[in-house]
């Protein structure tokens, strides 16, 4: 016997401008780590391999926070969708602060 399928309890606007208004959020995380990405390629030491792989991980992990979090909350009530996406933007942000405070104790990253 197989379960029954799960409908949509929200209408496809209110997913669009629930993910859109948080996706600009995400957007913010994604265009901050561009820009120290940027800041420290260019920087008087440069980064070395190590600090490429650190300066872009911060680019790609909102990305994939967002979609997870949009994958498992797109089926559900509007607050909890909500709750989802904002639950992943509050992980890519002490991710984000982590990144940093990594990137200004540790002198391994530069130099390349």
């Amino acid at each position: 016997m197989s379960a029954p399928a799960r409908t949509r309890h929200l209408p496809t606007g209110l997913v669009v401008t629930i993910a859109g208004l948080f996706g600009l959020f995400y957007a913010y995380v994604v265009w901050s780590a561009v820009a120290l990405l940027i800041l420290q390629a260019t920087g008087p030491l440069g980064l070395n391999g190590l600090g490429w792989v650190v300066y872009i991980l911060p680019i790609v992990f909102p990305l994939l926070a967002f979609g997870a979090a949009f994958a498992i909350g797109q089926r559900r009530k509007a607050g909890e969708f909500a709750i989802v996406l904002l639950a992943g933007l509050t992980l890519s942000a002490a991710f984000w602060l982590a990144i940093v405070g990594y990137g200004t104790t540790s002198y391994g990253l530069y130099g390349g």
